[in-house]
């Protein structure tokens, strides 16, 4: 079996599943932008070939290695990043090289667009936030009319909380509808709650392997915004009715031989028109592994390894995860233009036994995720709300 993977070495995270597909078997073959040189050990003993190409969006270009890759090793049995950048140009060469495993891009389109992604919500019998495509003013009040202030509008296809806007009024509406943007927008009433995800991996048949919840108090567009801390949490034992559901929408998504993050509101407030306090309501689907790090966080909350499930998923074999019900992981996340009141040599004196990473964000995370983070393990949410308040607490 022959798997290329794209920009295998970012996150830090990725080299951990070529790792594993090569244990696994699997023929995996590198395309990234980062020189050879300087690939992790893993990464370098783990690919059979690695091809640099200095500029991944050069389509041309990929296309001109994954030809090379074919001509050399044989049919393409593969091909991914697994990373939300990429997701579009993956399905792309599945097309132009006419690989079935994975989605092309009309199968892609439809589960990537915010807009579109809420007919499989729908399908999965999930609530999801009343919505207009962003054209004029006229409609876009009334809208605000039905839902009421304040709205959120963001790019439909896009991803995090770059180019998004809470609006609150009739003046800030106006105003947002100066602007002229490249891409369809989206907007929706807004919600009052936080975000819980269901985070996991599909077999061929679009049943779930490896399941996960992570709970995210904290909006990450409220992160951006109004410069808060960050911290979230995994558990690989969730409640039976959420399992339940999370299993219907990777069913109705029919993600198949793919990680998933998908986002939910949990609300904190009633909201007429949709739903009442603790009434969960669907965010978006993101079809591959959740962002930045989350991964070897995910892999901290149970027994078997995430990556190994994930070959385990690609090449056919029967996954057999054993989870640990008591086991919590935390991320907790500081940033540097803010002045906190312990300091770092403090948090590993009181908290050592529980913290397994402490490291910086590469720059394309800080701005929504902070400049360093914690990892840390605990059995209870009591200790958790406590390592969390500690490492956050400012002068």
């Amino acid at each position: 079996m022959n798997y290329i993977f794209i920009s295998p070495n970012f996150p830090k995270t990725y080299p951990h599943f070529v790792s594993e597909l090569r244990n696994a078997g699997v023929n995996v073959l590198g395309i990234g932008d980062q020189p050879f040189a300087s690939l992790s050990d893993e990464l370098k003993s783990s690919l059979t070939e690695y091809c640099f190409v200095s500029d991944l969006n050069r389509v041309d270009w990929m296309i001109n290695t994954i030809s090379y890759l074919q001509s050399k090793y044989g049919p393409i049995d593969f091909i991914e990043s697994n990373n939300e950048y990429w997701l579009r140009n993956d399905a792309t060469y599945r097309e132009w090289f006419n690989i079935q495993n994975g989605m092309r891009p009309a199968d892609l389109a439809i589960r990537q667009k915010k807009s579109t992604m809420k007919k499989f919500f729908k399908r999965a019998g999930v609530k999801t936030a009343r919505y207009i495509m962003v054209s004029s003013l006229k409609k876009s009040l009334t809208f605000v009319k039905e839902v009421g202030y304040p709205v959120f509008a963001k790019p439909d296809a896009g991803v995090g909380a770059s180019d998004t806007f809470k609006i609150n009024n009739e003046q800030e509406l106006r105003e947002f509808h100066k602007n002229t943007f490249s891409e369809p927008y989206i907007m929706e009433e807004f919600l009052e709650g936080y975000i819980t995800s269901f985070d996991g991996i599909a077999d061929a048949k679009s049943r779930v392997v490896m399941c996960f919840n992570e709970t995210f108090p904290t909006p990450i567009a409220e992160v951006v915004a109004k410069n808060k801390d960050v911290y979230y949490y995994a558990k690989s034992r969730m409640d039976e009715d959420f399992y339940k559901m999370g299993c219907k929408v990777v069913k109705a998504f029919k993600l198949q031989q793919r990680c998933f993050h998908i986002e939910f509101f949990v609300l904190t407030k009633d909201k007429e028109g949709l739903g009442k306090k603790g009434d969960v309501v669907a965010l978006e689907a993101n079809l591959r592994s959740p962002g930045g790090n989350t991964s070897d966080l995910l892999n901290l909350t149970s027994n078997i390894s995430y990556y190994k499930a994930y070959a385990d998923v690609i090449v056919g074999n029967k996954v057999c995860p054993v989870f640990d019900s008591n086991r919590i992981a935390v991320s907790v996340n500081r940033k540097k233009e803010i002045n906190y009141l312990h300091s770092n040599h403090e948090i590993e004196q009181l908290f050592g036994e529980h913290i397994v990473e402490h490291d910086t964000y590469p720059e394309a995370f800080r701005a929504a995720m902070g400049d360093e983070y914690y990892f840390g393990v605990f059995t209870n949410d009591k200790d958790v709300k406590t390592f969390v308040k500690f490492v956050h607490e400012r002068k």
